[in-house]
């Protein structure tokens, strides 16, 4: 019998108007938790790799200092070239916006992000439609091809939250403790389903998600040949390539299974 399961393909990309309600939605539960953070909590070490919390921040304000000032990241990316050759240009850009800062005390950094990122929203909001159709990310960054749309018009409406989400998830597992979540989490989360189920080539499989963000949708076509239960959260850290908090269940068929394993989305 074929299954009644949505397919993930059919999920909506986040339009412009809605994608400004998620980030801001998201940039006031990423303050509001940080605010949170003992002094403590700031040297802890992350998912991210060689990062503590105030490193992963510092990164987090450096994206939304350069949304809206597109040179700051030009001279970034150019002295990581020459300070970080060992590193592929997107982890170089990174550690150069964590050295811009690298002084700057945890808490200076909440002011920091509460200064830049609306003014990055506001500043995607505002260019116009043709140049967030038009201008591709992977003229600064190669590794933006990979994307399944390279183009600012993604980065607006799906990768700023998605970044910045995935981000507060690494503190929550770095403090242990629970991210609050709401509807804008499960748009968030829907839309990483959605780049996997476009790049997906395995066979049809059913994504049982629990939690908030959750929900059920069908990878490929045709009658599942396994499915994956998991917290949707957990889901997002395993498509990320980070450690899961709780156990990812999948049955069904071999192929499917490692497919499901192997997945992976640009974060």
């Amino acid at each position: 019998m074929a299954t009644t399961t949505p397919s993930a393909r059919a999920i909506p990309r986040t339009s412009g108007t809605r994608a400004r309600e998620v980030n801001e939605a998201e940039l006031r539960a990423t303050l509001s938790t940080f605010r949170e953070l003992s002094d403590e909590d700031w040297q802890r070490p992350t998912a991210c790799s060689g990062w503590t919390v105030r490193d992963m921040f510092a990164h987090t304000v450096g994206q939304y200092e350069e949304l809206p000032r597109p040179w700051v990241a030009v001279r970034r990316i150019r002295r990581a070239r020459r300070t970080h050759p060992d590193l592929g240009p997107l982890d170089g850009h990174n550690e150069s916006q964590i050295e811009d800062r690298r002084d700057v005390p945890g808490r200076e950094l909440i002011g920091a992000l509460a200064h830049y990122a609306p003014q990055a929203v506001i500043a995607l909001r505002r260019t116009p439609a043709a140049v967030r159709r038009k201008v591709r990310p992977s003229l600064l960054h190669p590794e933006a091809k990979a994307l399944p749309d390279d183009s600012v018009e993604y980065l607006y409406c799906v990768l700023v939250a998605r970044d910045t989400w995935m981000h507060r998830m690494d503190l929550a597992d770095a403090t242990g403790t629970e991210p609050v979540l709401d509807r804008h989490d499960r748009e968030i989360v829907d839309q990483v389903v959605l780049d996997l189920a476009l790049a997906w080539t395995g066979p049809a499989a059913e994504l049982d998600l629990h939690g908030p963000a959750g929900g059920n949708r069908l990878l490929g076509i045709g009658t599942p040949a396994a499915t994956l239960r998991a917290d949707a959260v957990d889901f997002a850290r395993h498509l990320s390539g980070r450690p899961t908090r709780g156990r990812l269940e999948v049955e069904g068929g071999a192929g499917a299974r490692a497919a499901l394993m192997a997945a992976r989305v640009v974060f």
